[in-house]
């Protein structure tokens, strides 16, 4: 079997940034995955699961009501646990989407109520979220933004 693109990123020089993972063509539509890593993997602690889980529902909530909603396939988290995923219809780049992504970071540095789609009804594992810690995980994650890190090391 071929091996799959993000298995052939560098991870041991991965470091906090937002990458263009890969863009896919479907039926003449173009897709663009979003790699928004938020730590170093295998050199800091893995993102915790409740703090995980709460960053998904909020920026998933802030991406699909921003300017860029419809365009938006999918947000979540990525199984190893060091970022997520961002899918969004047509042709893209990480300066395209970066000042959506600080306002995601912004909106949920700002939040203080309760979490959307956190209820028993809504969510199929809804007493697991810690907005307190994703708030520490976004807040680094924004400072590392700065250093407008796009392109993934060689």
């Amino acid at each position: 079997m071929e091996k799959i693109e993000s298995f052939k990123v560098n991870h041991l020089l991965l470091k906090a940034g937002i990458y263009v993972s890969r863009i896919d063509s479907f039926n003449g539509q173009l897709v663009t995955t979003f790699d928004l890593r938020f730590i170093s993997p295998n050199r800091e602690p893995v993102i915790d699961n409740p703090a995980l889980h709460t960053i998904e529902h909020l920026g998933a909530t802030y991406l699909r009501n921003s300017s860029i909603k419809d365009q938006v396939i999918y947000f979540g988290p990525m199984g190893c646990r060091t970022g997520f995923y961002l899918v969004l219809f047509g042709k893209w780049t990480s300066e395209d989407i970066e000042g959506e992504i600080l306002k995601m970071c912004d909106f949920i540095l700002d939040f203080n109520s309760q979490i959307p789609g956190a209820t028993a009804k809504e969510c199929g594992n809804y007493l697991e979220h810690n907005l307190n810690t994703a708030k520490i995980y976004v807040y680094r994650y924004r400072k590392e933004l700065g250093k407008r890190r796009f392109v993934y090391p060689e």
